[in-house]
């Protein structure tokens, strides 16, 4: 999910993975979930901080693994609330809790990493509960509100296989892609840029 902070907030210099765009098929799969064998792992230390430096210069604020060609349920976040409080963390196997029928609609802007350039108005619940685990296999459960509400169900949604295209009519998923399609160049140029910056 697009809209996070600068580059120059980065904890060290990891790797700056290749993002996957709409039309691949990991993007359409169901992400297989973390075992044992990967909580606490050095691999998975690794694969989290190259997440969250890959999203810092694509301007995310939300990353999905399956994002950067990796399946696997877990995603990274650096997130504002409706409060304007800042939210940064990873969730691995997450779950969004079921709501309640007639809840609370927020409708906003929201684009996505995998789609790049393009973004529209989109409704969603506004406030939004996750359950599932850390790096190390201990209980987390993550609750936000207004935009970090949509990240999170975002990027979700992308460890179900799914995009936000998914929700759109399908008027509006080919307006998407035609604005994917004259501005993915420009959005590439400018994640080189700033990739290069981290040397």
């Amino acid at each position: 999910m697009e809209g996070g902070p600068p580059v120059s907030e980065l904890r060290d210099r990891p790797a700056v993975l290749r993002i996957t765009e709409v039309g691949e098929e990991i993007l359409r799969r169901t992400c297989r979930p973390a075992t044992e064998e990967d909580f606490g792992s050095e691999r998975l230390a690794r694969l989290i901080d190259d997440m969250f430096a890959t999203m810092y210069v694509a301007d995310g604020c939300g990353l999905a693994a399956n994002q950067v060609d990796v399946d696997l349920r877990l995603f990274v976040y650096d997130c504002t609330d409706e409060d304007g409080v800042r939210h940064v963390g990873h969730v691995l196997n997450p779950v969004v809790e079921e709501q309640e029928p007639g809840r609370r609609l927020a409708e906003d802007a929201e684009g996505c990493l995998s789609v790049p350039g393009a973004n529209t108005q989109l409704a969603r619940p506004a406030r939004a509960v996750v359950h599932g685990v850390d790096q190390y296999g201990e209980p987390v459960t993550i609750e936000g509100a207004g935009y970090f509400a949509r990240c999170l169900q975002h990027e979700t949604d992308h460890l179900n296989g799914g995009l936000y295209l998914d929700r759109l009519s399908a008027r509006d998923r080919k307006r998407m892609m035609k604005q994917t399609a004259d501005r993915r160049e420009k959005v590439f140029a400018e994640r080189a840029a700033k990739a290069a910056k981290l040397g």
